[in-house]
């Protein structure tokens, strides 16, 4: 009798710790509803210009943050590197490929060092391509998670955006269905979902959704003979040295169309009638959308944005 009341207080004390491990650890992810109704109340927009932080990788590049820099006449820095993880810009251990080369500018400071200063008012980052590698091999949901905190360490009030990107155009999985589908499957459905579910009491992170915008203009312009000089996705993105599209770098036109849609996000205003000639960040000048572009470009940026409330734009 004893040895069974023994057994069955063992097992009680186990469940009990089961269930305080499991109430400890909180949820690891929020579900598709649950994440939806995080979004219910809409961001309010900001007050004046912001004082921008951007981390990541050759897809922020130098000269997409100096191009929205112009467009909202604020303050910005940066950290960079070619292909980098998120892991990487937290572990000071982990290599960062192209690190002197793409900080060698004026906009540079560490990450780390100017979250923590509490000077920024947003903070855009991004994980590397291809996202189901990171989430895979370099643990980028938590490492999402950790630089969110970090941002509100230093300024709880900071405003923290999921820069959701692209992947290259000769993706197997098709680039516009890889555009459509891995907002649920990966940026939102992963990163937000486990960023969001380990600090419920945190304001929403808020997403500026580059991948998707270039997927509805892509489409808008394929469906026509072309605008100004543009006829396919080929002419939003570079050249290499032997004069083939580069199939994952964007080029003056695609950094304006990324810029625009980082400022309707961040200052939920409509970019429509945005001046189009800007300067890259050395100070020459970009390539310019021709007038036709640049008002089709606008358009799309906010009839895309506008809707999703991932964005934090109030919904018309």
């Amino acid at each position: 009798m004893l040895g069974k009341m023994l057994l069955l207080g063992g097992l009680a004390a186990i469940a009990c710790g089961i269930a305080a491990w499991a109430y400890m650890s909180g949820p690891k992810s929020l579900s598709p509803e649950e994440l939806a109704a995080r979004y219910e109340t809409p961001l309010p927009p900001p007050d004046g210009p912001l004082t921008v932080f951007h981390l990541g990788h050759s897809l922020v590049g130098r000269d997409m943050p100096a191009m929205l820099a112009q467009l909202a006449t604020h303050d910005h820095a940066s950290q960079l590197g070619w292909g980098t993880p998120l892991k990487a810009h937290w572990e000071p251990d982990e290599p960062i490929q192209g690190f002197e080369v793409e900080n060698a500018h004026d906009h540079h400071r560490g990450a780390q060092e100017a979250l923590a200063s509490g000077e920024f008012d947003a903070f855009v980052l991004t994980e590397m391509v291809e996202i189901e590698a990171a989430i895979d091999y370099f643990d980028a949901a938590s490492y999402f998670t950790k630089w969110a905190a970090a941002a509100r360490g230093g300024n709880p009030d900071i405003r923290v955006f999921l820069y959701e990107t692209w992947h290259e155009l000769d993706d197997p999985q098709g680039w516009l269905t890889r555009l459509d589908t891995d907002p649920d499957r990966y940026w939102e459905g992963v990163l937000l979902a486990h960023a969001m579910a380990s600090d419920p009491d945190k304001a929403p992170i808020h997403v500026i959704p580059a991948g998707r915008v270039l997927a509805e203009f892509v489409r808008r312009i394929e469906a026509t003979d072309g605008v100004d000089g543009v006829t396919s996705r080929e002419d939003l993105f570079s050249r290499q040295e032997d004069g083939s599209v580069d199939p994952i770098h964007i080029n003056d036109l695609g950094a304006y169309l990324v810029a625009l849609t980082h400022y309707a996000v961040l200052y939920h205003r409509s970019p429509v009638g945005l001046p189009a000639q800007l300067m890259r960040a050395d100070g020459s000048l970009a390539d310019a959308p021709g007038p036709d572009l640049a008002a089709l470009m606008q358009r799309t940026v906010w009839d895309v944005v506008s809707v999703l409330p991932v964005t934090g734009i109030p919904q018309s």
